[in-house]
């Protein structure tokens, strides 16, 4: 007979911004001695707190796992996390409505026997480890780098653990995960296995699920919230997480690209750009609707993400890019020897037009306005991709900053990067990420 291995994992995630820069942490510890085993955290992007906390479990049991691959049904996992949500859910006895949770709560489900791991809540002052994981490796993600465990200081601040005294998981635990598992059995007239534990909501137990918002704290350096931004809760916002186009031949010459005549396909560099986007995504799970603009190498970087999601893309004509006239194919070098003077003239004023019949920045951003319009009201409270241009995403931003027209000038946008803008429903914006590239590293 095989002796129990007994291990605790802990585990936390935080977004700073909800959904916003968002990252977890995961500890594997021995629970006879209280000695840390493994560590995992890692920056995920843009993400929910419930995503970032489901994500910092299924790597903590992914490590747990691979710690003691051949241990089968005599690895004993408890579960200690400051995530309610989470821990109400795995255990069974709170349903999982949000179409964001199920396939993530199914993941964790999957890594393990459902009756090897058991949960339980613990206040956060009791998850400190984790929880400075999580905040390192956000902290890595703001500066552009990903978490490494060599420079990881969490363990040494964190306080020191007692073992566990040696009990077996707890009866409500196991109760609620066998009443889980029993009614997708019945939902789906058969036996249920915990690869698919959490694809139905039947069944479970009928308390409500709460929004469990609490988010790793920014650094202390970071401003308080000021004016609207502390008002009374207005609801989820629709989120438009701006996804441009992956690279085309044209795009490393940095020639005029827009919708007046060129409409190039993704190069081999631009395909690879898209599927890792797609797979970033995938990961994260929160983007519930994709919209895109007409243009072709849009619509092969949103096919791209759409078929690794399963889900359907909507085109949207207002975003396409600007028709730069007799300049598109061209580089701005020779933009400037052929036609000096309108450029000049449109460097300098928004109302004016590329040579030849182009769109001015102020004709582009009347018709960006109006899809946004259009798009939060369709949208309201949910997560759309939104895959579209240059142009197109820093008119966003710079319509959500309420900033002059010239600062779109002043605005790095890489192929394939990633930009967020929140729109609540007082009529209010928030930028939250402008031009992370972190997912094609």
């Amino acid at each position: 007979m095989s002796i129990a291995r007994r291990l605790v994992v802990e585990a936390d995630g935080g977004s700073r911004g909800n959904p916003g820069p968002a990252g977890y942490g995961a500890v594997v510890i021995d629970a006879a001695t209280g000695e840390t085993l493994a560590e995992a955290a890692e920056y995920i992007g843009v993400a929910t707190n419930n995503v970032a906390e489901y994500r910092g479990l299924i790597a903590g049991l992914t490590a747990a796992k691979a710690l003691f691959p051949d241990a089968g049904d005599a690895l004993r996992v408890h579960v200690r996390m400051d995530s309610k949500l989470v821990v109400e859910q795995m255990s069974g006895r709170w349903k999982i409505k949000h179409p964001d949770m199920k396939p993530l709560a199914a993941r964790a489900a999957a890594i393990l026997p459902p009756s090897s791991v058991t949960y339980e809540w613990i206040p956060r002052a009791q998850n400190k480890h984790a929880d400075r994981l999580a905040n390192e490796a956000m902290d890595a993600g703001r500066d552009g780098r990903q978490w490494e465990a060599s420079a990881s200081t969490a363990e040494l601040d964190a306080p020191a653990r007692t073992p566990l005294p040696d009990r077996g998981p707890p009866g409500d635990a196991v109760a609620g995960a066998a009443k889980a598992r029993a009614a997708l059995a019945a939902a789906r007239g058969g036996t249920a296995d915990a690869g698919t534990l959490f694809e139905v909501d039947a069944g479970a137990s009928e308390e409500p699920e709460p929004t469990d918002v609490t988010a790793v704290p920014a650094p202390e350096a970071a401003s308080p919230q000021v004016g609207w931004a502390a008002a009374p809760d207005l609801g989820a916002p629709a989120t438009f997480v701006l996804l441009r186009h992956g690279e085309t031949l044209l795009t490393p010459e940095k020639r005029f690209s827009g919708s007046g005549g060129t409409d190039p396909e993704l190069s081999a560099v631009g395909r690879d750009q898209a599927a890792r986007a797609a797979l970033h995504f995938a990961a994260l799970g929160t983007v519930q609707d994709i919209v895109c603009s007409p243009l072709r190498r849009c619509r092969e970087t949103a096919a791209a993400v759409a078929d690794r999601l399963g889900l359907d893309v909507r085109i949207e004509d207002g975003l396409r890019e600007t028709d730069f006239g007799a300049w598109e194919g061209l580089t701005f070098g020779e933009v400037r020897e052929r036609y000096g003077d309108d450029l000049t003239a449109w460097l300098a004023d928004p109302e004016t037009a590329p040579t030849g019949g182009g769109e001015s920045f102020t004709e582009v951003a009347d018709r960006v306005a109006a899809a946004r319009d259009r798009l939060t009201a369709r949208y309201a409270g949910r997560t759309v991709l939104v895959v579209t241009h240059v142009t197109p995403i820093k008119t966003l931003v710079r319509l959500a900053l309420e900033a002059p027209a010239q600062s779109m000038f002043r605005m790095e946008l890489s192929a394939a990067s990633i930009s967020t803008v929140a729109y609540y429903g007082d009529g209010n914006a928030s930028v939250r990420l402008l031009n992370d590239t972190s997912h094609l590293r």
